[in-house]
């Protein structure tokens, strides 16, 4: 069965082919990044503007890269939030145009679910035995869940703030670091002392919920020049405090990126024994982090899954392996399907 992904939830102009849910065979995405490196973060209108620029090739370069027939295809798979709704619309509005002009079924996709999924796509292939731990991290997500089938989720926690990716980000910015800060981060923090700095590990309470932006702001405040008398400090998104210059940015960095990922795994590590999981499966953009591979590896007594590097980050792949299972499970969306900007990924996500 050959399911068509579309994905353009955030800043990724992304579409694939995949067979069966599990193997990849074409996975086109056309990056952002430099696009919006200038504003050190995501511009929602630019974002939009891009994918409608982007999306027509995209797919017909992942159609013609799988070497297949359009009427070979099975259904369109396309992601409907949660993310910027601008960006949703380009691909929600030009998968029901796909469905419209072939026939072909249509599934609207949770984006967190499509992370996922993209641990059905490793190789070689090994189906989990359930129930599992599923940590998303990324640049707009960091949620804890029990996933006990296809489809059931029970959500334990998540970030009460920033998502972990933001937090790099941010941070990323304030130390004077390219957009995304994440890979950049983890690079500086290789060089670094992970104690030269004592920085917070919030909420470290009896829930798996999660707050990041204290220790953004712990940064802030270590790394930054202070502004004299009353003067408050600049909030505006295309102002950055000045850093001081007696800092360390490998140590900055190292110490926050434990900070982190200390949480994380703590938190990831006592849900896994306390609801008696079979593996941890980590996806999103930060599961890419190797300190947070390494450190959840060694600590959290369990096996620990993650997606290949590349399908890490924002893809079409994953969003049509997750289409695969809800195909297959009888469902079906009409062309009145609609973006949501918020859709959190909780109860039986197949139900009608």
């Amino acid at each position: 069965m050959y399911i068509l992904g579309i994905e353009t939830s955030c800043d990724e102009t992304a579409a694939a082919v995949v067979l069966d849910g599990r193997t990849i065979v074409s996975n086109i995405v056309a990056s952002q990044i430099d696009l919006h490196a200038r504003y050190g973060g995501v511009f929602p209108e630019l974002a939009s503007r891009a994918h409608v620029e982007a999306i027509g090739a995209v797919v017909e370069q992942a159609v013609q890269d799988a070497g297949i027939p359009f009427d070979r295809l099975d259904a369109i798979a396309v992601t409907r939030g949660p993310g910027l709704v601008g960006s949703l619309l380009v691909g929600v509005n030009y998968a029901k145009g796909l469905a419209l002009a072939t026939g072909k079924p249509l599934l609207g996709i949770n984006h967190l679910e499509g992370h996922v999924y993209s641990l059905w796509l490793t190789e070689p292939y090994r189906e989990p035995q359930f129930p599992v731990l599923v940590l998303i991290v990324s640049g707009g997500h960091t949620e804890l869940l029990l996933m006990t089938g296809h489809g059931q989720y029970q959500r334990l926690g998540g970030t009460v703030d920033d998502a972990a990716g933001e937090a790099f980000d941010k941070v990323g910015r304030l130390l004077g670091l390219p957009f995304p800060g994440g890979p950049h981060i983890e690079r500086a923090a290789q060089l670094g002392n992970p104690i030269a700095y004592k920085f917070p590990r919030a909420k470290r309470d009896d829930s798996y919920d999660f707050s990041f932006s204290g220790l953004k702001t712990a940064v802030m405040r270590e790394v930054t020049v202070p502004q004299s008398g009353s003067e408050p400090r600049q909030r505006s998104p295309e102002k950055t405090p000045k850093l001081r210059t007696d800092i360390s940015v490998n140590d900055v960095a190292a110490a926050f990126q434990d900070a982190l990922v200390s949480i994380l795994v703590e938190k990831t590590a006592r849900a896994a024994k306390a609801y008696q999981v079979t593996e941890i499966l980590m996806a999103g953009g930060v599961s890419a982090n190797q300190a947070l591979r390494q450190r959840m590896r060694a600590e959290a007594g369990l096996p620990v899954r993650c997606p290949p590097l590349h399908l890490c980050t924002d893809n079409a792949a994953m969003i049509a392996a997750a289409g695969f299972f809800r195909y297959e499970a009888g469902l079906r969306d009409g062309l009145d399907l609609d973006v949501t900007a918020m859709w959190p990924l909780t109860g039986d996500a197949y139900a009608r």
